[in-house]
């Protein structure tokens, strides 16, 4: 259960230095840089703070896809990250909460993330689900498999995945 002292909060935009007061300066905290991948740059942004001070960070896109030959758009989570001291407090749950949540006022019907197989477990306990099957994403030279796992969370009553296969018409988050 967090902390009563911790709040959280949409602000206008992360920036290194603030990103780098929740890592603590690491230089790959999500252990993808060896990846070789582009990402999309999140204009929304919500942070849990203690103390006066960044401990969580969650960031939101929007992500143009298509499932099984539907279009749609998305809730893109990425960034989400804690501060090595403040992990099992619940701040990932509370970033995370508030990005989908404003996924879902701005009518979205499901969030995907892409994530380690090490951080499967953390978002299947949050309600995200593994997406089956190959997905690909776009990247400047064309698009790409996606190295990494997929998942989705439903943001409205009755929302389930499509079947097929999955292409992000963007980067991924």
């Amino acid at each position: 259960m967090p902390d009563p002292a911790i709040t959280v909060e949409r602000i206008p935009e992360l920036g290194p230095e603030r990103f780098a007061e929740i890592t603590g300066g690491l230089d790959d905290p999500f252990e993808t840089d060896g990846l070789g991948l582009q990402w999309a740059e999140k204009p929304v942004h919500y942070v849990a703070r203690a103390e006066g001070r960044l401990v969580a960070h969650a960031g939101l896109v929007d992500v143009p896809l298509t499932v099984g030959g539907e279009d749609h758009v998305a809730g893109g989570l990425g960034t989400v990250i804690v501060a090595a001291g403040m992990r099992g407090r619940g701040l990932a749950r509370l970033v995370v909460g508030a990005a989908m949540d404003h996924a879902r006022v701005e009518g979205k019907d499901f969030g995907i993330l892409f994530c380690l197989e090490s951080r499967v477990g953390l978002y299947a306990r949050l309600g995200w689900t593994l997406v089956d099957g190959e997905v690909t994403a776009r990247q400047s030279d064309g698009d790409v498999v996606m190295p990494i796992r997929t998942m989705w969370i439903g943001l409205r009553d009755g929302a389930s995945w499509p079947a097929g296969p999955v292409r992000l018409r963007s980067l991924p988050m």
